[in-house]
């Protein structure tokens, strides 16, 4: 394909070519890359809109409407009920006993031994706090649709307690009261703003903030007869949401004196409020329930189907409610649980509760057991069991209970069972593998779209049903329109030889080989510590032969690759090591000396020439070389000040807040003030990166960022080396394009075959590979430590927060294009072709991780498999916007020509 033009670059015209045929060059060069610009834009149109399509495959509402309430025919038991609901509260934690013995909720264990039924109540993931409430008050698990809206707004309406009740009075966090009573008119509801949130200081308060809103409103009604006369209604609801658990499990781990402290306050709360209440009522019609939406796992998070997440303490008593019951040999629950663990376990021996019968549920059963007390309807989507250990009726009306609740589910199955189409799951599957992988003819193509279009016009489908088959009948038809160009391309591969395409169908195997090892290798990250660890083997071996008298550059490549495979073997929660940031500025600083004594002694030498160009380029100032020394060296400093100071006093002092900032911004923007050979600008940007990722960073992944610089300072200098090689063959045919097929308006030459290693180790060996395990799991921001940020910020701002923790995972990615960009220049490569060759590698296993797409299980879980397509599918965009962002630190970047001939035609 010598004489081809296109996004694999243009071969040159010679030394001979006239003025005429210049002009035409320089016409068809503008009018190819005005089409490659389209091509770019439809591709990113074309990823966008087949990337929503696992929305309407995967995460369709299984929330039905039309149902009627079923009517309970039994009298209510309690005339108001109050949910109290401790966020982040594990059961063990609760129910377990204090280093000096003492229980942390004495009254409610009073309330267990005394007074009503106790258990565990078991969630299911996504263990997060609106899938917990949503369970808790409306009785069904997480609708998938609500991903889309990362769990905080209502995609579909539902029905709840709430709904159903008379009037609901809710005090609480700003994340969950909203959700069920926003829109509900009969309610009284309030929330304390965002900025109370603080993640540096002790969150109980605002479990005393939900507290005092409601004994306020009961002091107010003693002087508004309105709401006096509301209060003495039946059928309410009183709901207090207590955050102050999981605020300080996130901030100081369960473990932690301040979290254990805050179940003391809980049940000091719950206490309160039962002696509010029954002063204030005196008639013993007031049933009360104790929960949690989950748990907290050891390390301050939650999320996934561990017990820690998902075992939740549950205390019932009041109206209607059973006293509690000794064990017997016949207490034996049959509840089957939907966290997939063994629950139908000994109580154990710490919480001194052995002797009381214990009867766990799951999280859903409890919205049946509130509306069952107040005599309500049960919610029309709730899927739970009404728990009939804890309600205490005469033997009919537990039966109509039970009837009622089983009548409210069999509603949901004869309303679903017509919605369901047979056809529709296999035409989303049709225009995913139409789309992906279609070996179909064009023309049945046509017919398929014209015959389905039909089918979705009838089914009153989403417009989007519309646009898959649209688009992709579309890429068929440009496709058909080149009939030429695959004409040609049918000749080129048959007048080679068989070993060119043996050699072509080898490149496309390993690709895709390598391409499924990475997928595979998103679970199993320890296939990475064995591919740098053969890589740097393999690299040595290379080395060695090409260039056998330089052992220093041989042990250098050799000995980054396997240090950086010890970084897959880190556990993927990155644990909090401040000492180990501090220290890894002294790493970044002897790694920038290094490069700056190299990029200085290297003059003269012919190894060094492409990567060192001295020619027509001032000296970099020194002064810039010892800024950024002295702001890596400043970033140390405030790591150690910053994360000392808010330790002791659990806040951000204000002038280590505006240091941090200072430092971060202008670290960034020194770079673009630095010399324009390659070591000497790459040295430049790791250096004013560093601060920032230190300042981001709390454990290992400091030392990270140093070693994958060393890993892309070793890429480049195995390509030097190749590049290095040729030149000493000057015979050799891949020599000869080097210096032939420069195209002068660029500088850049047409990709080879060989060449299609730079875009696969972009994609697999760095991209994918080092930036996702070295900063935390990528694929979800939810799975990174919200203490990476403490050192800008402490009060809870979601944007600002997430904004830090991806430009934390920009950094590694930036790093790797611009060396990426670095390598495009020192080889000439089309660096457009070069990113087209990445979006085919990203869409192979795009294919891979759709029918990986999770709808189930724990948030973290279903994120993930979201993230790792949504990734891939994006990557045509991700790709470009990164490369224009760090276009503005490599586009000055200035490469020695490789010989006189092509120096003369640049």
């Amino acid at each position: 394909m010598g004489g081809s033009d296109g996004i694999l670059g243009i071969r040159g015209g010679g030394e001979g070519e006239g003025e005429r045929a210049k002009a035409e060059r320089q016409t068809k060069i503008k009018w190819i890359k005005r089409r490659e610009k389209w091509l770019v834009i439809l591709g990113v149109i074309l990823h966008a809109v087949y990337m929503l399509s696992i929305f309407d495959i995967y995460f369709k509402t299984p929330i039905v409407h039309g149902m009627d309430p079923v009517k309970p025919r039994f009298n209510a038991p309690a005339k108001r009920l109050v949910l109290l609901v401790a966020d982040g509260l594990r059961a063990d934690k609760f129910f377990e006993p204090d280093s000096e013995g003492n229980y942390r909720a004495p009254f409610l264990r009073s309330v267990i031994k005394g007074q009503g039924r106790w258990g565990v109540s078991h969630a299911r993931p996504p263990t997060e706090s609106r899938p917990g409430h949503v369970a808790i008050i409306a009785g069904f698990y997480e609708d998938p649709s609500a991903v889309t809206k990362g769990w905080k707004a209502n995609p579909v309406e539902f029905d709840s307690v709430f709904n159903r009740s008379r009037h609901t009075f809710a005090y609480g966090s700003p994340d969950i009261v909203p959700i069920f009573c926003s829109a509900l008119p009969h309610s009284t509801w309030e929330s304390y703003p965002h900025e109370f949130e603080d993640f540096a200081t002790d969150a109980s308060f605002l479990d005393e903030w939900s507290f005092d809103q409601f004994q306020s409103l009961l002091n107010r009604s003693n002087e508004d007869p309105r709401l006096k006369e509301l209060l003495l209604q039946d059928n309410l609801v009183i709901f207090l949401h207590l955050l102050g658990c999981d605020s300080n499990g996130h901030a100081h781990r369960p473990f932690s004196s301040i979290y254990l402290n805050n179940v003391k306050v809980v049940d000091h709360i719950a206490e309160r409020v039962y002696a509010l209440l029954e002063d204030y009522y005196k008639d013993n019609r007031t049933a009360y329930i104790f929960t949690a939406d989950h748990g907290m796992s050891d390390k301050g998070s939650h999320g996934d189907g561990h017990w820690s997440n998902t075992d939740t303490p549950l205390v019932v008593w009041g109206a209607g409610v059973k006293y509690p019951k000794p064990i017997t040999a016949s207490s034996h629950s049959d509840v089957r649980f939907v966290d997939h663990h063994a629950h139908d376990m000994p109580t154990p021996t710490d919480w001194g509760l052995n002797g009381i019968e214990r009867v766990d549920v799951n999280q859903a059963d409890i919205a049946p057991l509130m509306s069952t007390l107040l005599g309500l309807p049960c919610p029309v989507n709730s899927v739970g069991n009404l728990p009939l250990g804890y309600i205490n009726m005469i033997e009919e009306e537990e039966i109509e209970a039970v009837v009622a609740n089983t009548k409210q589910i069999l509603n949901q199955f004869l309303r679903k069972s017509p919605a369901i189409k047979t056809w529709l799951p296999a035409a989303n599957f049709t225009v995913q593998m139409f789309m992906y992988i279609n070996i179909f003819v064009y023309l049945f193509g046509c017919l398929l779209m014209g015959l389905i279009s039909v089918l979705l016009l009838v089914e009153h489908s989403p417009p989007l049903y519309h646009a898959y088959f649209a688009m992709t009948v579309f890429l068929w038809t440009q496709i058909a329109a080149e009939y030429k160009f695959l004409k040609s391309l049918w000749r080129f591969f048959k007048g080679r030889k068989f070993n060119y395409l043996t050699k072509v169908l080898a490149a496309c195997l390993i690709s895709i080989f390598i391409l499924e090892l990475l997928v595979h290798s998103f679970t199993e990250r320890k296939l990475y510590t064995w591919f740098f660890l053969i890589a740097g083997a393999v690299a040595s071996v290379y080395l060695f032969l090409s260039i056998p008298r330089r052992w220093g550059i041989l042990i250098f490549v050799c000995l980054s690759c396997w240090f950086l495979s010890i970084f897959t073997l880190m556990p993927a929660e990155i644990p909090d090591n401040n000492e180990l940031v501090i220290s890894s500025g002294a790493i970044i600083l002897v790694i920038g000396v290094f490069a700056r004594w190299l990029r200085l002694n290297a003059e003269g030498n012919k190894f060094w020439s492409g990567i060192c160009f001295h020619e027509k380029l001032k000296a970099m100032p020194s002064v810039l070389f010892y800024l950024q020394v002295l702001l890596v060296g400043l970033s140390s400093v405030m790591v150690s000040l910053s994360t000392s100071h808010r330790t002791e006093n659990r806040e951000l002092h204000a002038l280590h807040q505006l240091i941090n900032w200072s430092i971060a911004g202008f670290s960034m923007v020194l770079p673009l003030f630095s010399e324009k050979d390659l070591l000497s600008r790459l040295t430049s940007i790791f250096l004013g990166f560093a601060p920032t990722f230190l300042l981001l960073s709390i454990g290992y992944e400091a030392v990270f960022y140093g070693a994958l610089s060393l890993v892309l300072m070793a890429w480049i200098l195995l390509e030097n080396t190749f590049l290095h090689s040729t030149k000493v063959k000057k015979s050799s045919a891949t020599m000869r394009n080097l210096e032939e097929n420069v195209i002068a308006e660029t500088g850049d030459r047409y990709l080879q075959l060989s060449d299609i290693r730079i875009p696969l180790l972009f994609v697999s060996l760095v991209l994918f590979n080092v930036a996702f395990f070295g900063t935390g799991n990528f694929a979800s921001i939810a799975s990174f430590e919200i203490s990476s940020v403490y050192r800008f910020i402490t009060i809870f701002s979601p944007f600002l927060m997430a904004a830090l923790l991806i430009l934390k995972l920009f950094i590694p990615f930036m790093l790797v294009i611009c060396a990426f960009s670095a390598i495009t220049k020192l080889l000439r490569l089309p660096r457009l072709g070069c990113y087209f060759l990445v979006i085919l590698f990203s869409d192979v296993m795009t294919i891979h991780f759709f029918f990986l797409v999770r709808n189930t299980g724990s948030w973290m879980e279903i994120g993930n498999s979201i993230s790792h397509f949504g990734i891939m599918s994006a990557q045509v965009v991700f790709v470009l916007l990164l490369f224009a962002i760090t276009n503005v630190y490599t586009k000055d970047i200035q490469i020695r020509p490789t010989s006189p001939s092509s120096q003369k035609a640049v």
